[in-house]
């Protein structure tokens, strides 16, 4: 927007500034030009009263109205330009024509109403000027030569006055007012981009604390998942050692092994993924690097766990250690096996684990069935338990309630399916589906 005063409100003010003038620079600037215009107007006046016989005091109380309206240009430019052009043929108001043709071209008023009324001022101007031009010559002095009213001269010298008077306050307005359009547009520019920096920044930001959030949630899974496991069937053989201590000691002390090599697996694997979580702290994170590059670092991590975490190959030992607790646990694998990609089989290791855990935490004794299907497109894990046997003793294993939470995060992570709930036999049932399609090794 321009200074001009087309922008203004109807209510003619403006913030920080007095009626419609922006800065007190510019108020000043217009009370001066409208005091010198009043003034040549009320000087002019005293020759209109003559020519029209009126009193002179009406004749300068007439120019000092007219100049007076130079102080509104801002805010009404074409009311300028208009009463320029009524006062035209009384021969005055040259600066307020000047002026306000500059003001109503650097306006934002349209175009087209610009151009009739600078249009309308030239004709206005150009007829004056013929009038003006052939009383001159036609009152030229004796022994000069005579010149022809209805030759080239008049028409020339009018065209070239009036274009004098003119030409330069439009082109310098239009110019002015492109110049003015141009720095707000920059300007405007300007905010957008901060706008945008500032909101790409947020959404970095937002993008740091989820890719946060994540492998929070990620390393609480793992941890859940090798604690939990480990440290039931620990408890589980704990509670059997505790039970055949005294009346079989061959019996007692394979228990005591058995604690002693699933404690070793359990920090093992906590040293593992302590290790990984510390390199990719160091190699991703840093104080200087930006936020969007923690998701990156956290991506990282993740990634070498898959890599490094177990596997459906190692999924017979599981079963393995869940019999060595004394549990009945039979799997069972249908389809053609084959490698898959490693967080997909690492998720389906996972499943089957926590189920495991479940049911040595909540259905001691049960006899368990552990089904791996390999289909086309997917691979489709079940574990399912029957009832607990009452007479198999309890080890009182303590639950969080994220087991099942977990393993559906995991499954649904890899776009797959994972329902669980009972029997109605009793017992537990876990299942869970993961697409594998063109991840299959």
């Amino acid at each position: 927007m321009t200074t001009t005063g087309a922008h203004q409100d109807a209510t003619g003010m403006t913030p920080g500034g007095l009626w419609w003038w922006g800065r007190r620079r510019s108020a000043v600037l217009d009370i001066g030009l409208a005091a010198v215009s009043a003034l040549e107007c009320a000087i002019e006046g005293v020759g209109f009263a003559d020519k029209a016989g009126l009193p002179v005091p009406v004749g300068v109380l007439f120019g000092l109205i007219v100049g007076s309206v130079l102080l509104v240009r801002r805010r009404w430019p074409m009311v300028v330009v208009l009463v320029s052009i009524a006062v035209t043929p009384a021969e005055m108001a040259y600066l307020m024509g000047i002026v306000g043709l500059y003001t109503l071209a650097a306006s934002e008023v349209p175009r087209r109403i610009t151009a009739a009324l600078a249009g309308m001022s030239t004709v206005a101007v150009f007829v004056v000027t013929v009038v003006m031009v052939r009383q001159d010559v036609a009152q030229a002095p004796a022994g000069q030569p005579d010149f022809d009213a209805s030759g080239w001269y008049v028409p020339v010298v009018a065209v070239f006055l009036t274009l004098g008077l003119n030409a330069p306050p439009l082109l310098f307005g239009l110019y002015i007012g492109a110049r003015r359009r141009l720095m707000e547009s920059l300007r405007e520019r300007a905010d957008s981009l901060e706008q945008e920096l500032s909101l790409l920044a947020d959404r970095a930001e937002q993008r740091a604390q989820w890719a946060r959030q994540e492998e929070r949630t990620r390393i609480a899974r793992e941890m859940h998942d090798v604690v939990a496991h480990r440290v039931s069937l620990m408890v589980v053989h704990a509670a059997a050692l505790q039970a055949v201590a005294l009346k079989d000691p061959q019996k007692a002390v394979k228990n005591a092994a058995l604690v002693g090599d699933m404690g070793r697996q359990a920090l093992t694997e906590l040293r593992e993924m302590l290790g990984v979580l510390r390199e990719g702290a160091v190699a991703g994170v840093s104080s200087s690097v930006p936020l969007a590059a923690v998701g990156r670092a956290a991506a990282a991590a993740a990634e070498a766990a898959s890599e490094d975490g177990p596997c459906l190959d190692a999924l017979e030992e599981l079963v393995e250690q869940s019999r060595q607790a004394g549990a009945v646990v039979e799997l069972t694998v249908l389809g053609e096996v084959r490698a898959y990609a490693a967080e997909v089989e690492r998720t389906a290791y996972r499943v089957v684990q926590e189920a495991l855990t479940n049911v040595h935490k909540h259905a001691a004794g049960a006899k368990v069935v552990v089904r791996l299907a390999h289909r086309e497109a997917e691979v489709a894990m079940q574990v399912e338990n029957g009832p607990s046997d009452a007479e198999a003793a309890d080890a009182h294993l303590p639950s969080g309630g994220n087991g099942l939470v977990g393993m559906r995060e995991r499954v649904m992570r890899l776009g797959g399916a994972f329902v669980s709930g009972p029997t109605d036999g009793g017992g537990f049932r876990v299942s869970a589906v993961l697409p594998v399609g063109e991840q299959a090794a």
